[in-house]
């Protein structure tokens, strides 16, 4: 937990700080009000401060978009565009609220979970199953990490066969050294650094793959949109719906580490300690301001992104009655790129598709490494509160998940009895992050700094939503 010292007065407070993360040495997770700065009021100052936000888009834009988006598209054609943008819009209220609880006490989402009850042996429910959810991360990135081994594969295999064990194994382990090797040093401003430009990149790679298909026999028109923004859903198509809604925009994994990234990027720190005073009121909203701005932010990238995953596959499979699944999605637009607008189009796709998934991989080393960590803290391996004890478990665990990951994506081509019991996992985990992000926003936030009765109208909507698909999806896994 942090630490309750009263800050220094108002007009201690220095003005809008000139670096845009707090300077290195420092303990974001220490709010002793040493860092207490005033924030910026303009958009323009605002800007200035955003990050947290992208890395959050770095993991949502992965293997759920790529793959599963773009095969759901190919399902049902355009006829679902319009929900990539209600569930997009609807999950982002609970990321925002669970974030402005974190600004406004200086703790981050396995600290607020472990206190929702009922507590089991002393510890919260939630935080039970966060230690079960490992299991779940296991599964998803080694998922991800193949996939990603397996694009690379294609383009520049090693020996004789791209999808060898040889080569697919290579270039797993290469990219699990590039991974290590980025986050070796545990820096908040290397991977939100990293994350801006692997997701720039990625949204300007599915942007300009969905306008190459204009000077093609797959090209899409306005008329397409129209259809697709006409908020129906044919019959027998419920279940597709469902499952788009579960894999679009944020899930309950990147909602709890983003807010790890607000605290670390300085959003807590420069907000200090709750004195009960009307300075640390103003102070509280205008940071948690700031991260609002940077939380849409990145709902603009990673909708855009998305929404061209899903056309690519509602414009060139649809009508072909394609529906690939996993790694083979790849593979079939690829091979129409190349006869659609010769082969570069296929490489830029393969090398597109590739950079996406690694990019996940690149945004959840770090982030699931403080999940885990603490999630071990909470149960007594060390002290959180130790920075120090704190960053060597970290880059043990930074190392630990990128080699399991690799290994298992290498080894096991289908583990059917493993991805079962994630799903069952993954569904429970969407519905404790709901009911833990309105517990705390009701029980811990402090009522100055909540926003008005619109905005917690959505706030439940989103929650019970999200709430729902996990209902769903649990009942679906049995």
């Amino acid at each position: 937990m942090s630490t309750t010292t009263p800050p220094p007065s108002a007009a201690a407070a220095s003005s809008t700080p000139s670096p845009s993360t707090l300077a290195a040495g420092v303990d974001p997770y220490v709010i002793d009000g040493s860092q207490t700065t005033e924030p910026p009021r303009t958009l323009r100052g605002k800007l200035r401060f955003l990050g947290p936000g992208m890395i959050t888009s770095a993991a949502v834009v992965g293997s759920g978009e790529l793959l599963t988006a773009t095969a759901l598209g190919a399902q049902v054609g355009f006829m679902l565009l319009w929900l990539v943008l209600v569930s997009t819009f609807l999950k982002v209220w609970v990321q925002i609220e669970l974030a402005r609880w974190s600004i406004s006490t200086g703790r981050v989402a396995l600290d607020g979970y472990n206190d929702v009850p009922p507590k089991i042996a002393g510890r919260g429910w939630i935080s039970w199953l966060v230690l079960l959810m490992f299991l779940q991360f296991f599964i998803g990135q080694a998922g991800v990490i193949s996939a990603s081994a397996f694009a690379f594969s294609t383009l520049f295999p090693i020996g004789p066969d791209p999808y060898s064990l040889l080569s697919i194994g290579a270039w797993v382990s290469i990219l699990v050294v590039i991974a290590i090797a980025i986050h070796v040093a545990n820096r908040y401003a290397v991977v939100e650094n990293i994350s801006t430009v692997l997701v720039l990149l990625v949204t300007a790679f599915a942007i300009v793959m969905v306008f190459l298909l204009g000077g093609t026999e797959f090209a899409w028109s306005l008329n397409d949109l129209g259809e697709g923004m006409r908020f129906q859903i044919a019959a027998g198509a419920f279940g597709v719906a469902l499952a788009m809604f579960g894999m679009t925009g944020v899930g309950a994994g990147e909602t709890t580490a983003y807010t790890y990234w607000v605290v670390e990027k300085g959003y807590a720190a420069w907000t200090g300690p709750n004195d009960g005073s009307e300075s640390w009121v103003a102070r509280a909203r205008g940071w948690i301001s700031v991260m609002k701005v940077d939380a849409w932010v990145s709902w603009v990238i990673y909708t855009v992104s998305t929404a061209a995953f899903y056309m690519l596959g509602a414009a060139v499979l649809h009508p072909q009655g394609l529906v690939p699944e996993g790694n083979d999605v790849m593979l079939t637009i690829s091979s129409i790129f190349d006869s659609a607008v010769g082969r570069w189009g296929a490489v830029l796709f393969l090398i597109g598709a590739g950079l996406a998934l690694f990019k996940t991989i690149i945004a959840n080393v770090p982030s699931l490494g403080r999940q885990v960590g603490h999630t071990l803290a909470i149960f007594g391996a060390y002290e959180w509160n130790d920075q120090q004890a704190r960053i060597r478990w970290q880059r043990v665990i930074m190392i630990i998940l990128p080699i399991g990951w690799g290994v298992l994506g290498t080894a096991v081509s289908s583990p059917l009895a493993l991805v079962i019991i994630a799903g069952i996992l993954n569904a429970i985990f969407l519905i404790g992050a709901a009911v833990a992000t309105l517990y705390l926003s009701y029980t811990q936030t402090d009522a100055r700094v909540r926003d008005g009765a619109p905005t917690m109208v959505l706030l439940w909507l989103s929650a019970i939503a999200i709430a729902f698909v996990g209902i769903y999806g649990l009942i679906n896994s049995f």
